[in-house]
């Protein structure tokens, strides 16, 4: 995903929206915005809200960042009503993390990950650290660099390794774990190596873990399950989204990805999280109902429904 910082306002707590005006929002209309509604879901308690399933079917919030700009209770609602139990954030909005905590707990969500830029953690860990454990993420992840923070030759990942085991030790001494997530760039050649397995063998699998981004994966022509194989145990999460056939974005289980012999080798990676996104999308409450729906069924036939 191409992460950005949201410092949006107009989140109001007293207005939530229909799932037609959130279509109709997704497509570009925002004349219905105004109509306040109700969308009906089941509550948990909190033992089971906290609860860490990896049968649970997470979505990583970017997937519908438009639509959270407008309002962040009102998404949260419609997830949960989809049948979503975990999120991903990747911003809050102008939400405190104290807000965010509540509107978790009032629809019965839990939010074990959340998009951290790097540079955020160089100038304000102590903040985000703080925020991660109030809302009770499990995971922070740093999410994309920049051209010039991936700069040229295998030197700059060998000093984000050494960093990211700086930054992974304060995130463990606040009971938290740090992760990377790739893109493609990560798998390109620099000086002999790949800079993704230099991320991954040049940091301590105590403090880093791994978010594999199924479909930038995949399109960089790498099979995630040799990459199970190479370092079992690293994937602690998973960005599950399609490729389609002309190498764009699809929705779960409309593309080319083997997502069932991926799933069946979700032991050996490590998994704890998985997260349905897609980047862009012209209807994205049909790709959030269809990646539920796929995730759920292959959890199911791997008997973890």
């Amino acid at each position: 995903m191409n992460f950005i910082n949201v410092s949006s306002k107009g989140s109001n707590y007293g207005t939530a929206l229909t799932r037609r005006q959130f279509i109709k929002y997704s497509s570009g209309a925002l004349a219905a915005l105004g109509t306040p509604a109700v969308l009906a879901h089941n509550h948990k308690g909190k033992d089971a809200m906290h609860a860490q399933h990896t049968s649970a079917v997470g979505l990583q919030l970017y997937t519908l960042r438009d639509i959270m700009k407008v309002s962040v209770p009102a998404t949260l609602k419609l997830v949960a009503d989809i049948g979503y139990k975990e999120m991903e954030f990747a911003g809050y909005f102008d939400h405190s993390a104290k807000d965010i905590k509540q509107l978790l707990d009032d629809n019965g969500l839990r939010a074990p990950s959340a998009h951290i830029m790097l540079d955020a953690f160089d100038n304000n860990l102590n903040q985000v650290l703080d925020d991660a454990q109030t809302v009770g993420h499990k995971y922070l992840v740093v999410p994309w660099l920049s051209e010039a923070q991936r700069g040229t030759g295998i030197a700059p990942y060998q000093a984000l390794a050494e960093k990211l085991n700086k930054i992974g030790e304060a995130c463990h001494k606040a009971g938290i774990t740090l992760a990377y997530h790739n893109h493609d760039f990560e798998f390109e050649n620099r000086d002999g190596q790949i800079p993704l397995d230099v991320l991954i063998t040049q940091t301590d699998p105590n403090l880093v873990a791994m978010e594999l981004d199924l479909y930038w994966t995949v399109k960089a022509g790498k099979n995630p399950v040799d990459y199970f194989k190479a370092y079992p145990g690293r994937f602690k999460l998973w960005h599950v989204k399609d490729l389609a056939e002309d190498g764009g974005f699809a929705d779960v289980g409309k593309g080319t990805i083997n997502f069932k012999d991926i799933f069946a080798h979700g032991e050996l990676a490590g998994i704890e999280h998985k997260f349905v996104e897609r980047d862009h999308t012209t209807d994205r409450i049909a790709t959030v109902e269809q990646g539920f729906k796929a995730v759920s069924a292959l959890n199911a036939a791997l008997g973890k429904a």
